[in-house]
């Protein structure tokens, strides 16, 4: 069953509990935050990545999840609400790495990756929108690659996996088995940083319990 299955059938947020609305149609960041205890609301936020920049790889992940949560903050619907938009890019030779273009991309990407180590950074923005505060920040965590044969990375590219993936990998599918390890948090790389999360709830007077389902 997937993340996305299993979020018709999770538990309603018990009477009184704040709502929660994830900005991102990524089911791993879902399937991260169901198996926390919370049962968030999916909704798009139809930024457009390409036309965010910023001065450092860190620094864009934090401002494309700052505009991801604060467009969706901005919809009536999601009124009243605590919003979480994240973003993730590898960064790679100084360069900010996101999904890639198509699979000549993503085997270029490989082939210049194995055996070596990126900085996966994923942005975090929380806004509570029954405030109006807001608070954001980055999580980074060291990838270590393996060596993968061009055979496998063509498997792997043809599996369609990596091209709807930051940095062309991700360790919760196909491409585990060519990833030696990691320096950090593994929700990090997955997508979210659970612990980085309730930091920046904390910063807003909210702990994570009281978003138990």
């Amino acid at each position: 069953m997937t993340a996305a299955h299993r979020a018709h059938h999770l538990p309603e947020p018990a009477p009184g509990a704040r709502r929660l609305v994830l900005a991102s149609q990524s089911p791993a960041r879902l399937g991260l935050l169901q198996q926390a205890g919370m049962a968030p609301e999916v909704i798009v936020s139809g930024v457009d990545e390409d036309a965010l920049t910023a001065a450092t790889p860190g620094e864009l992940a934090r401002v494309l999840a700052e505009a991801k949560a604060a467009a969706v903050a901005a919809r009536p619907e999601a009124a009243g609400a605590l919003v979480i938009g994240c973003d993730s890019v590898l960064e790679l030779d100084g360069r900010a790495l996101g999904k890639p273009a198509d699979a000549e991309d993503a085997t270029a990407r490989w082939k210049a990756m194995r055996g070596r180590s990126g900085i996966l950074q994923t942005g975090h923005c929380v806004i509570d929108t029954a405030t109006g505060r807001e608070t954001s920040a980055t999580a980074a965590t060291t990838v270590r690659f393996g060596d993968p044969t061009d055979t496998e990375i063509a498997a792997y590219v043809a599996s369609g996996e990596p091209l709807f993936v930051a940095g062309a990998f991700t360790l919760d599918g196909r491409s585990a088995p060519f990833i030696d390890g990691i320096d950090g948090d593994p929700g990090n790389v997955i997508g979210l940083s659970l612990p980085l999360l309730r930091r920046l709830l904390a910063d807003l007077g909210i702990a994570i319990t009281d978003l138990w389902t």
